[in-house]
C-alpha cells in the first residue's frame, strides 16, 4: 500500500496488455489444474491458484463484474 498520491504500482492486463494502476485493476482469481494421465476424474497432479489482473474494459467484456455481483447477492442470502 502506497501512502503517496499517484505512486500506485502498475500491473499489466492479461487480456489486452494495457498498463493499469493496481487500485483500478479488477482482480480475478483463476484456478488451473494440470494432469499428466486422465485415467480417473480424481487424478489431478498439479493445482494452482493465480491472481489475474484485468483492465476495466476487458473485465466488463468478459463479464467478471456480473459474476462478482451474483456472488455478492448469494452471500447476502445465506
Amino acid at each position: 500500500m502506497c501512502l503517496m498520491r499517484g505512486k500506485e504500482t502498475a500491473v499489466t492486463c492479461d487480456s489486452c496488455g494495457r498498463k493499469v494502476p493496481r487500485n483500478k485493476a479488477v482482480v480475478f482469481e483463476k484456478a488451473i489444474s494440470f494432469s499428466t494421465e486422465l485415467h480417473n476424474v480424481n487424478d489431478v497432479r498439479f493445482f494452482e491458484r493465480r491472481k489475474v489482473y484485468y483492465c476495466i474494459s476487458c473485465a466488463k467484456h468478459r463479464g467478471i463484474f456480473e459474476k462478482k455481483k451474483e456472488m455478492a447477492l448469494r452471500s447476502k442470502k445465506y
